[in-house]
């Protein structure tokens, strides 16, 4: 069983970065692992995954050139260094874990496993 637990969020202004991490638990290399975020009012959607060496990575237009996702399988952590933050960034955010075959990902694909999510807030 893998558990998620994401940290990180804040209140940041417009142009400023934020760090999120997720600690995982139960966790092995054979999970490609995605970042996902909730907007108030909006469907959850899939910005960025990486694959389960962490050489295959993807991420959705909004966030290519801001955002960068890696992974520290020694330590079972993912991160989301988010750069160029936009008030329309502003969301909740979570990790989330799928077992794959392969070194591969996709962030529109189904994923088994999610962290509790934690808020990120982009404002004046």
């Amino acid at each position: 069983q893998v558990q998620l637990v994401e940290s990180g969020g804040g209140l940041v202004q417009p142009g400023g970065s934020l760090r999120l991490s997720c600690a995982a638990s139960g966790f092995t290399t054979d999970y490609a692992l995605g970042w996902f975020r909730q907007a108030p009012g909006k469907d959850r959607e899939g910005i960025s995954c990486i694959g389960r060496s962490g050489a295959y990575i993807r991420y959705v237009e909004s966030v290519k050139g801001r955002f960068t996702i890696s992974r520290d399988n020694a330590k079972n952590m993912l991160y989301l260094q988010m750069n160029s933050l936009k008030p329309e960034d502003t969301a909740v955010y979570y990790c989330a874990a799928v077992r794959s075959l392969y070194n591969y990902c996709s962030p529109y694909a189904s994923y088994d496993y999610w962290g509790q999510g934690t808020q990120v807030t982009v404002s004046i």
